[in-house]
């Protein structure tokens, strides 16, 4: 499993959505993180980026697998972060290690399915948003973002879109023939937080809430003006959440 490490400190490992690798949410998070504090680790998850699937055959063997690379790290219990199907990959690696995971963030987070999702509405598009994006990336960009400038149209292009030109897709279709991840039934007791966009057309909102119960000590926020990309769309907002998230889970001592 290839992955890319930067800082030192409490270890917090980040797991990207399908379809792009590891360098979205690198860009994402490390834009917006106090990075003096954390170790972060971005995996490239299997069938995407460099990192290979042979042998994988279903959601609940890349949980396992991810499991293995925690305890790889050799770095003890982590914070666990994942964007869409990477917190679903991540909800299923607490339930399974929960001794593992010191706290768990899930942004824009999918699950076995979505239960409404709202339609794909522009939020804001700015008339200079393509000046530097190339035409055969306008397709992509609008599909995926509903807040349209300049700067997330940049973020998609050097981010995003190199991503998705790596992804093999043979083995990520035999793997999601076996989509749905085991999230047990009991509470998971660590600090949580769960966030989505108001306007996510891929994962909704309406399922987030859900998770409450779930997660006894969750905090819950619903983004308005922000889609499925919303880590690109709103990150100041989303550095507070993060910040609060990150103070709660820190372990004593450190």
């Amino acid at each position: 499993m290839h992955y890319a490490e930067h800082g030192e400190g409490v270890p917090l490992v980040a797991l990207h959505g399908a379809g792009v690798d590891h360098r979205e949410l690198e860009a994402a998070i490390e834009a917006i993180l106090p990075g003096s504090r954390y170790r972060r680790f971005y995996p490239d998850l299997p069938g995407m980026g460099h990192s290979t699937a042979g042998g994988l055959t279903c959601n609940d063997d890349v949980v396992a697998l991810l499991g293995d690379f925690i305890d790889h790290l050799g770095a003890g219990p982590v914070l666990l972060l994942g964007h869409s199907y990477g917190g679903y990959l991540a909800r299923g690696v607490a339930v399974r290690r929960p001794a593992s995971v010191l706290g768990l963030a899930l942004l824009c987070p999918v699950a076995e399915r979505a239960r409404s999702v709202p339609d794909h509405d522009v939020v804001r598009q700015d008339a200079d948003a393509y000046d530097e994006l190339e035409p055969a990336l306008r397709v992509g960009f609008e599909d995926y973002f509903v807040v349209r400038t300049q700067a997330t149209a940049r973020r998609y292009r050097d981010h995003v879109a190199p991503g998705m030109a790596l992804v093999d897709e043979a083995a990520l279709g035999r793997i999601f023939t076996g989509w749905t991840v085991d999230v047990g039934s009991a509470t998971f007791s660590a600090p949580t937080l769960v966030v989505a966009g108001r306007r996510d057309s891929v994962a909704g909102f309406a399922d987030a809430a859900d998770l409450l119960e779930r997660y006894p000590r969750a905090t819950l926020a619903v983004l308005d003006d922000a889609g499925h990309a919303l880590m690109h769309e709103r990150p100041e907002l989303l550095a507070a959440l993060l910040g609060d998230w990150l103070d709660r889970a820190q372990p004593e001592g450190r």
